[in-house]
């Protein structure tokens, strides 16, 4: 190996170990705990609210979810 090759070997690691670390760690925000979250930061700033955010509908099971 050349040194040239090593160095975008080394680059190309560096560059994926540091992608690998941006995020957050913890639960994903479905649309509705995003949009109470929204609402409450809107009322600490002063800002005028948004709609009310309805619950999402009880999801129904699907023939293929055990595959999942």
């Amino acid at each position: 190996m050349t040194a040239g090759r090593i160095l975008v070997t080394l680059g190309l690691m560096a560059a994926v170990g540091m992608a690998s670390a941006c995020g957050r760690k913890g639960d994903l925000d479905t649309p509705y705990d995003a949009a109470v979250q929204a609402q409450k930061d809107a009322q600490k700033a002063g800002q005028p609210a948004t709609a009310t955010p309805q619950k999402p509908v009880a999801d129904k099971p699907f023939i293929l979810d055990p595959l999942l």
